[in-house]
C-alpha cells in the first residue's frame, strides 16, 4: 500500500523586488523638497528565490534615497 502523499511534489518559490541600505550617501539639497540633507545609498534588485535560497538576480540598480521625504536619484 502506497502512502497518500505518494507521487507528489512540494515546490516552495518566492519572487519579487528586494532593497539593501548600502550606508550613507553624499549630503546634497534635495530637488523635490529644496532641503539639505544626508542621503542614503541602497541597491535594489529582482529575486528569485527557491525554499528561501536566493537563485537569481536581475534588474540591479543603485541609487540614493532622500533622509527628508524619500525622493530618489540613481547614481
Amino acid at each position: 500500500m502506497r502512502p497518500a502523499y505518494a507521487g507528489r511534489v512540494f515546490f516552495l518559490f518566492g519572487f519579487g523586488t528586494k532593497q539593501q541600505d548600502l550606508g550613507p550617501g553624499d549630503v546634497r539639497p534635495c530637488p523635490r523638497c529644496g532641503n539639505t540633507s544626508q542621503w542614503t545609498r541602497m541597491r535594489q534588485f529582482r529575486q528569485l528565490s527557491v525554499f528561501f535560497v536566493p537563485v537569481a538576480r536581475w534588474r540591479r540598480r543603485q541609487f540614493e534615497v532622500c533622509g527628508i521625504c524619500g525622493n530618489a536619484i540613481e547614481v
